[in-house]
């Protein structure tokens, strides 16, 4: 079956199965590889995508549920220049190490500041419980969204 969607901004048709995960057409049909398969079962956030703005897993979405929506990937966020104050903060405070869950990471905060662009440690937490980091622990993570919450505050 065809799907017509939005992905970063510009519109693409697919010919998709109906039982096909988005993370499958993108990696694989599409060559959007910054989205990748992590855990399949919605644990890991390592597949996150913003469908219509919000932090989607791609592992979980039957890739027809999309038609007509917007999808948009670290790509498309970065080609914008809205992740440099993510990125920089990011790099900053050393909150990146093997970096295969960065992508995850900086989509779902990215939606969570637009929401909350100054929020409590606590809600920072609860933000990102849905993407796993088996290398850097979270403390820096944590550290690197409160100092992006003050960059993108003043700038």
């Amino acid at each position: 079956m065809e799907v017509f969607f939005k992905l970063n901004g510009q519109p693409v048709k697919v010919d998709v199965k109906p039982n096909e995960v988005l993370l499958d057409v993108l990696r694989l049909k599409l060559g959007i590889k910054s989205v990748k398969r992590g855990c399949e079962r919605a644990e890991c956030g390592t597949c996150t995508v913003l469908l219509d703005g919000k932090p989607t897993y791609s592992c979980m979405i039957l890739a027809p549920y999309v038609n007509g929506r917007e999808v948009a990937t670290i790509e498309y966020l970065k080609e914008n220049g809205e992740l440099k104050p993510l990125v920089e903060a990011f790099a900053d405070v050393g909150a990146v190490q093997c970096g295969f869950c960065t992508p995850g990471f900086l989509l779902t905060v990215y939606a969570f500041l637009k929401k909350n662009p100054s929020p409590t440690r606590e809600e920072i937490k609860k933000a990102i419980e849905g993407n796993l980091c088996r290398c850097t622990g979270y403390k820096k993570i944590i550290e690197a969204i409160e100092l992006a919450s003050k960059k993108m505050k003043s700038g």
